[in-house]
Order: structure tokens, then C-alpha cells, then sequence
């Protein structure tokens, strides 16, 4: 796969002129390629060729490098000697911007995670700036010794510069051209998924291929098969997808919404959530990038109208249902992607919802029920895809995949249900209808709609294993831990200024950080963490560092509900008095604050939510995660030590390192 619009070695920009390299560079520009950028491209050759003459390096340049995760491309990548120089233009300012800091940054860190070939290479982000200093320092990177803090110069000082870090620097000559065509295996955040998929990118260009043996395409091809093959048959279909947290089901579903419509067939597919704050944050990401994307075409869109379009890719579950309820037309869509399946409504919640809040009093279905009725409209076909997280459960009224099976063993009998045998594995009710649907044939085992390894944590894919077995008290944790220290780095202290310093300090680019506290941590306010202070979403996840409401000012905390489906690189978890470890044996005490103490939480459901609430707490970093378990105090008596000792204790014994 070519990478770059173009690429030309250091000896043909010498030998070709100015104006030729222009026109190479222009008859490659998409079609999308404004005047502007296409006078930035003239003046980047202009500079390189100004920079490189009468030089004796030997190397190579790839012009519009591309950094699909990113859905964008770097503007120049120079691959001299033993370094690969990452090279943003912005001759056009006359200043420079921590954004366009950060931008080249993350360049270089993508080329440095998934660019195979520069896993070890020694990397140079430089951003080249009418305001660039003339003799820049050349840094190394505290946490990575062979890639540079990002440096700012000139244009007419890039030679020197480029010198500079030759000299103070060494390693193996880079064949340029096995660099360029080396392995890209990306693991994207999901909001940097849904912008490269919405961009119609395919799912295999943006995520990491050797995850679990290409498992995100296979379960994206095995999905395109039963959706073809429903299609031409005439039937209907239920697929269930299954997977540890982290293990991209949600780009599945939304790499399903954005390849499975074709306008001419009139095939409309749709994601679905019920996740709130997972719809406002993705929505407005792909809203905010669709007027950029025109911005940069030189075209005028304004933000209401991206949205409109964004809206009907990316819906919310419960808006689906209601209108349901309000007309009985079959949905637009033949083909709909229902995130977090496991969370539906079971029939007393649903119907208290819809008679309290609707004012629909005869309702008396569960939503897994209700929702397949709605596509069961369809006369000719339709396929409902559920995505299903295991220990996700995290509300009361959550009915469970057992309900969704049960509807079809129930009602639904001419639908056909896909899942591997995990589903079964991931809750005890699914069994005996699981059983009831293979005996009567409409049942199809696919070992490929399973998803066994996280993507989320790509520095180590046993994150949520530990998480498990921590959780469980089971004795593997400390081997887990072991195993992933090195590059998924876990600490804890009792300082919460240190855990906030921690994650600043590890944080390069745009690596996003925050604090995460459970919705029953109460008791966290004397250290200015205050769970009841509800975040916006759409700010906390998407608005940059200088921006007091995101989650680089650290000042607001996110819970359980907030995060949910999405994720950070580096996360500071807060753990209160309302998940403690018993002192003398392996058990978790659970409380609830109520007026002024803690109430022990007794009923298994709420224990449950609670213990998956920390689960989701613990598997929301993709890089690393600092626990800080405050000391509490002794004039405070629903602080005192005691709650909060014992949990330190156990983190420490199973091998945590202190910080």
C-alpha cells in the first residue's frame, strides 16, 4: 500500500527542479485539494529542495503521509540516515500554537505505536514556523529516549537543524522504501474510529491487524455475510457479538453503520445507543469534523447541517424506541446496530418508563422485545446486530441478552439468531432458550463473533484480564500484573496532587487524561473530587487542553455512566469508602452514602452494578492508570483510615507500585 501522495529521494529533489516537483505533487492532490493548500504544498517544495541543496545526505521524503487513524496525513516524513524526521509546515503563520505542537507530536507517536518500522527508530517531530527559533535545542523525550521532544525552526534553518540531530543521535541506517512499506497496525480511540469510518475509511486501514489475529475483520466480514445472505433469502436475523471490554464492538457497529448503506439499493443501516453520553460525544466529534473537513475544502457548512447528517448515522436507543411506539410503519433502516445490548430494559422497567414518561399505559413489553417487533415489520427483511459487553451491567432494570433470546424463542420464531458459544458464557439466563433455539435449527454457532482480546489498551492486551482477577481476588493477578508493568504502567498513592501529576507527566501531544471516580464515591469532596457535579460529555471528552471543562484541567471527575464506551490514554482513578477491602479476607464491602454515613449495600443486584462500575473504571486507559486511595482521617467518621487501608493494602500485596 502506497502511504504518501508522493515520494522522492533526496538525489532526484536535487536533480529536479523546483517546478517539476510542484506539478508531481499537484497531479497527485485529491480532488478535495483547495488553492490554498496547493499553494502551502508549492512553498513546502520550495523549502525542502531550498534546504537540501548542494547537501550529501542520502534519504528519502514522502510527501501527505498518511495517518489513517488520525484521519489525516503528515505533511512531510524524512527518512535520512538513522532518523525519521516528522515535518509539519506552517510557513503561513507567523506564530506558533501548543495545538500545532501537539499535532506533530502525535504524529510521531503514531509512527512510534503502530508504524511497525519506527517502533525503534529514532523519531524527530519538528514543526517548521516563520516564528521557529534559528538554533532549537534537540531534546530527548524523558519518557522515550529515542524520540525528541518536539523542536520549532525555520524554514531557513531546517538543514542545521536536521545536522544537529544527525550529530547527536545514532542508530542503523533506515532503508527508506522497507520503512515506507513496513506493517501499519492502528489501534484508534473510538472517537478517532468514528471520524475515520465516517470519512469512509475501512475498518482494517484503522485498527490493528495483528490484534487477535485480524479479529475486528473477521467479525466485520463474518457480519457482511449473514447480512448478504438474509438479504438474498428473504429472512430475518439476530446476530449477537461478544467481547471483553475494550475489545472493539463498538467499531464494529460503527464501521457496520457507516459500509452497510448503499443508496441506490436503498439499504439504510443505523448505530444505536442507549448510552447518552457515548451518542453526545461521538455526534459532536463528527459534527465538529465535518465543518473542519468543508473549512479545509474552502467550503461553507455550518454546524446545524453536519449534524442533521451525523443524527441519522448515530442515534439514541431510546429515541428508535419511542418512535416505534408513535407510528407502526417499519423503521427506515433494514439493518440496525444496537451498542451495549446487554443494558436494555427488562418489562417492569420498560413499562414504568413508558407510562410515567410517554404516557403510554398499556405498554407491556421488554425493550429487547419491543425492538425486534419494530424491525419485524419489515416484509422482507432486516437484521438486528447486538453488541454485548460482559460485566457492563452497571443500572437497575437491565435485562440482559437473556431477554433478546428469550423474545425470539417466545415470539419471534422465523428469526434466525448468530453468536459463538461465548454467549452462553456471558450470563447463566441465556442458557436454556440459547438451547431451545438450536433444537428447533435457527440457531448458528460463529466462532468469529466473539472478540477475545482488547484493543483498547494496545500497550498490553491483558488489562482486563488483571481487572478481572483483581476484582476476583483471583491469585493470577500479580502474574497479570507483572506481565504488562513495563508497557502499561499501574501505580497507586495516597495523594490524590501526585496521582494528577502522574498522568501530567506521562501525557505527550494530545494524549488525553482525567479523573474517574465511581457515582458512589460521596466521600471524595474533601480532596476536591465531587461525583454529585455532573461533566458535559461533549466538553470533558473533545474540548483541548485550554479549555477549564475538559478533562485535561483535572478539576471534574467523570463516572461510570460518563465513560462508558469510551476511553482515555491515561486516567487517575479515585477509589472511595464505598468499595472497600476487608482488612482480614479477600472480600469487597460495599456501601452506599446516604444523608450523613455509609449503609451497606445488600441486595446481589446493586452489588453487582457495583462491582461492574469499578470494572469499568479500571478498563478506560489505553496507557496506563494511576489508583489513588486517599488516607482518609480520623476526625472525619465516614473517612476514618480504616475504610481505605485495606484496599491500599491489597493493591500493594498483589504488587502494585507505589508512587
Amino acid at each position: 500500500m502506497n502511504r504518501s501522495l508522493l515520494s522522492v529521494s533526496l538525489e532526484e529533489l536535487r536533480r529536479e527542479s523546483v517546478a517539476t516537483l510542484q506539478a508531481r505533487l499537484r497531479s497527485v492532490a485529491p480532488p478535495e485539494q483547495t488553492g490554498e493548500q496547493l499553494t502551502a504544498w508549492d512553498d513546502t517544495v520550495q523549502a525542502l529542495s531550498d534546504t537540501f541543496a548542494g547537501s550529501d545526505h542520502d534519504g528519502h521524503l514522502f510527501f501527505e503521509f498518511d495517518v489513517p487513524r488520525l484521519a489525516s496525513r503528515i505533511d512531510v516524513v524524512a527518512v535520512i540516515k538513522h532518523v525519521v524526521f516528522v515535518l509539519e509546515f506552517k510557513t503561513g503563520s507567523g506564530t506558533t500554537s501548543s495545538a500545532a505542537m501537539d499535532q506533530v507530536t502525535d504524529y510521531a507517536l503514531d509512527l512510534r505505536y503502530f508504524h511497525r518500522p519506527s517502533h525503534d527508530v529514532v523519531l524527530a517531530p519538528l514543526l517548521v514556523t516563520e516564528a521557529g527559533k534559528a538554533k532549537p535545542v534537540v531534546r530527548f523525550d524523558p519518557v522515550d529516549e529515542r524520540m525528541l521532544n518536539v523542536a520549532i525552526t525555520s524554514a531557513s534553518h531546517l538543514r542545521s537543524f536536521i545536522d544537529l540531530v544527525l550529530g547527536s543521535s545514532s542508530g542503523p541506517n533506515i532503508d527508506a522504501q522497507t520503512w515506507s512499506k513496513g506493517a501499519y497496525e492502528p489501534t484508534p480511540t473510538i472517537i478517532e474510529a468514528a471520524r475515520a469510518l465516517y470519512r469512509r475509511h475501512n475498518i482494517s486501514e484503522i485498527t490493528n491487524s495483528t490484534a487477535g489475529e485480524g479479529a475486528l475483520s473477521k467479525t466485520a466480514s463474518s457480519l457482511i455475510d449473514v447480512i448478504h445472505a438474509t438479504r438474498s433469502r428473504g429472512e430475518k436475523a439476530i446476530c449477537f457479538v461478544t467481547g471483553v471490554p475494550g475489545a472493539g464492538k463498538t467499531l464494529i457497529g460503527l464501521d457496520l453503520a457507516t459500509t452497510s448503506i448503499d443508496k441506490e439499493t436503498k439499504q439504510h443501516c443505523v448505530y444505536l445507543s442507549g448510552n447518552a453520553p457515548l451518542v453526545a460525544v461521538l455526534r459532536e466529534a463528527l459534527t465538529r469534523d465535518a465543518v473542519r473537513q468543508a473549512k479545509e475544502r474552502g467550503e461553507r457548512k455550518t454546524k446545524k447541517s453536519a449534524e442533521h447528517s451525523v443524527k441519522s448515522f448515530i442515534q439514541n436507543v431510546h429515541h428508535f424506541r419511542d418512535e416505534g411506539v408513535h407510528s407502526e410503519e417499519p423503521p427506515a433502516e433494514q439493518i440496525v446496530v444496537f451498542d451495549e445490548a446487554q443494558r436494555a430494559w427488562n418489562r417492569e422497567m420498560t413499562k414504568r418508563f413508558m407510562s410515567s414518561k410517554k404516557g403510554v399505559k398499556d405498554f407491556d413489553h421488554s425493550e429487547p422485545e419491543f425492538l425486534i417487533s419494530c424491525m419485524d415489520r419489515h416484509h422482507e427483511w432486516a437484521v438486528i446486530v447486538c453488541l454485548v459487553g460482559n460485566g457492563q451491567e452497571i443500572n437497575r432494570g437491565e435485562a440482559g441478552i437473556a431477554a433478546w433470546l428469550e423474545a425470539c424463542r417466545s415470539r419471534f420464531h422465523n428469526w434466525k439468531v448468530y453468536a459463538s458459544s461465548h454467549l452462553a458464557l456471558s450470563e447463566s439466563g441465556t442458557h436454556e432458550p440459547l438451547e431451545d433455539l438450536t433444537q428447533r435449527g435457527v440457531f448458528t454457532h460463529m466462532p468469529a463473533l466473539h472478540l477475545s482480546a482488547s484493543v483498547r489498551s494496545f500497550r498490553s492486551e491483558s488489562v482486563s484480564g488483571f481487572v478481572n482477577a483483581l476484582l476476583r481476588f483471583d491469585t493470577e493477578a500479580s502474574t497479570l500484573l507483572a506481565q504488562i508493568q513495563k508497557s502499561f504502567p499501574i501505580v497507586v498513592t495516597r495523594d490524590v496532587a501526585a496521582a494528577k501529576q502522574w498522568v501530567k507527566e506521562r501525557a505527550r501531544g494530545s494524549e488525553r487524561y482525567g479523573i474517574l471516580a465511581s457515582s458512589a464515591a460521596q466521600r471524595l469532596r474533601p480532596y476536591a473530587i465531587d461525583v454529585t457535579s455532573k461533566i458535559n460529555p461533549v466538553h470533558w471528552f473533545l474540548n483541548a487542553k485550554q479549555d477549564v471543562r475538559s478533562s485535561y484541567f483535572l478539576e471534574t471527575v467523570a463516572t461510570e455512566f460518563d465513560v462508558q464506551g469510551l476511553e482515555l490514554d491515561w486516567t487517575c482513578i479515585a477509589w472511595d469508602a464505598d468499595f472497600r477491602h476487608a482488612n482480614t479476607r479477600n472480600v469487597w464491602q460495599q456501601f452506599s452514602f446516604r444523608g450523613d454515613r455509609w449503609t451497606n449495600v445488600k441486595h446481589p443486584d446493586r452489588q453487582a452494578y457495583q462491582l461492574n462500575a469499578y470494572r469499568v473504571l479500571l478498563t478506560r486507559a489505553r496507557q496506563g492508570m494511576v489508583i489513588c486511595v486517599p488516607h482518609g482521617s480520623e476526625q472525619d467518621i465516614t473517612r476514618k483510615p480504616a475504610f481505605y487501608d485495606g484496599t491500599y493494602k491489597y493493591l500493594r500485596d498483589i504488587g502494585v507500585k507505589a508512587v
